[in-house]
């Protein structure tokens, strides 16, 4: 199908849903609401698209009197002036259509539910994915973002072996998501006194957050355990057994949340990572489907290749995946140059689904 007969099948569809909701014929509450969502996601695109149509019926307009021979010269001249400007608009606002046109991931609106654990390394990778954790929350705090930490198990040293947070707004998860992977560390620890430069990893996975109506869980299929919390070298910081485990039994998936004083509360936790992770879960299982059947797919997005490197004693940062390094690794640590990473993430995203779409 060609480029133009997808917009004209935009702008048909738009007018279609608009008739339908100013129509005699009454929708009931349910049908309404869907004609009007569906309308409300078309205008921006259909919009895009009738200002494309008219730049191109403009530069058609103006071709049309450059090479008519009883133009005026003054007047070809303006419209020639007037054409180059014209010229150089049309490009950007078509890629801004093809743009709109790429289909949307489902989760991309929701929050997010990241979850940090300290890879190869003792001491030191706990050390990196603390400071991981931290670039994390900070990076939500400069977007206004709220940042729950749902889980954490501190290390001896005041690391981090592993640890999850909510983090709720605007776009969180469209953000977010490439920064699932493993992430690895080149510096020379506190404790190393050869001034040796060691290397560690850490391993994100970000989760859409699941809402119940996306993730239905059957009470028979879970398996809960509660016990009592224990802090860092297992001792005991509560006298009851408030500590909560939840097996998946059908998917073996385990989850365990001890922060909260109250069992009912630990539960809730729980249930909500349990959910984003079943939910996370199916949407890999598509994408493998869709990525088995697209042609000349270059990599597996799987979450056990390393993805970055956080390179200290040279100051860098290199995402592996677009072959970006940036010299400002504090920046980025502070949560404030991230963006100029992730920017570049969707960029490259949006370019590989632009070319598909050709």
């Amino acid at each position: 199908m060609s480029l133009d007969t997808k917009l004209d099948r935009v702008v048909a569809r738009h007018e279609e849903l608009r008739a339908a909701m100013v129509s005699e014929t009454q929708l009931d509450h349910e049908a309404y609401a869907r004609v009007a969502k569906e309308y409300s996601d078309l205008t921006p695109i259909a919009e895009t698209i009738q200002g494309l149509r008219r730049k191109q019926q403009e530069l058609k307009d103006l071709d049309a009197i450059i090479a008519d021979p009883k133009s005026d010269p003054d007047m070809k001249a303006l419209a020639q002036d007037e054409r180059n400007g014209l010229a150089a608009a049309i490009p950007p606002l078509e890629n801004q259509v093809k743009l709109l046109l790429l289909p949307k991931d489902a989760a991309d609106e929701k929050n997010a539910i990241i979850e940090v654990r300290a890879g190869t390394g003792g001491d030191e990778a706990a050390l990196f994915a603390a400071a991981l954790f931290r670039m994390y929350e900070r990076y939500a705090q400069g977007r206004r973002w709220k940042f729950e930490v749902m889980e954490q198990s501190a290390s001896e040293l005041g690391g981090l072996k592993e640890a999850i947070a909510l983090i709720a707004g605007k776009g969180v998860f469209a953000r977010l998501k490439f920064e699932s992977g493993v992430h690895r560390v080149q510096r020379v620890p506190a404790t190393e006194g050869s001034g040796r430069i060691h290397t560690s990893t850490a391993t994100v996975a970000v989760l859409p957050e699941a809402e119940e109506v996306d993730v239905k869980i059957d009470e028979k299929d879970l398996r809960i355990d509660v016990f009592r919390s224990s802090g860092p070298g297992g001792q005991s910081v509560n006298t009851t057994d408030s500590a909560v485990r939840i097996t998946h039994v059908p998917t073996g998936i385990v989850v365990q949340q001890q922060d909260e004083k109250s069992q009912h509360r630990n539960k809730a936790k729980a249930l909500k990572v349990l959910r984003a992770r079943l939910y996370e879960a199916e949407r890999q299982k598509l994408d493998a489907q869709r990525a088995a059947t697209r042609k000349g797919q270059v990599g597996t997005g799987d979450r056990s290749e390393r993805i970055r490197t956080y390179n200290f004693p040279q100051g860098r940062v290199s995402d592996h995946r677009i072959n970006l390094t940036l010299h400002k690794i504090d920046k980025v640590m502070e949560g404030e140059a991230l963006d100029e990473i992730i920017d570049a993430l969707i960029a490259d995203d949006q370019a590989t689904k632009l070319a598909e779409l050709e």
